[in-house]
């Protein structure tokens, strides 16, 4: 069993500041890619930001700048830092974690359960 736990959404005005955390935890062997996706109301899910185990990232367009990702290897952890958060960034925001289960040779997806993001005055 593997299990991921989104935290650190919220309300906040523009401007304003918010730090993601997503935790797997459970029989997990080894995790690969991290990243984190946001869907808004009416709109697609888009990838905002994705960091790989060598520590290389990459980010949308429309956050760069603005957002950072992180991870932290010891707590099977990865956060988002957003800044100068405007309106448009309100979305659900879910974290996916590319990984390995202990004694498998099999790579598999795994999502957290999403967490709202609304940027509003």
């Amino acid at each position: 069993q593997v299990q991921l736990v989104e935290s650190g959404g919220g309300l906040v005005q523009p401007g304003g500041s918010l730090r993601l955390s997503c935790a797997a935890s459970g029989n997990i062997g080894s995790i690969n890619d991290m990243g984190w996706y946001r869907q808004a109301p009416g709109k697609q899910r888009e990838l905002v930001a994705r960091i790989i185990s060598g520590g290389s990232t990459n980010l949308a367009d429309s956050v760069k700048g603005r957002f950072a990702i992180s991870r932290d290897n010891a707590k099977n952890t990865v956060y988002l830092q957003m800044n100068s958060l405007r309106p448009e960034d309100t979305a659900v925001y879910y974290c996916k974690i590319v990984l390995r289960r202990s004694g498998s040779y099999l790579w598999s997806d795994y999502w957290g359960q999403g967490t709202q993001v609304t940027v509003s005055s």
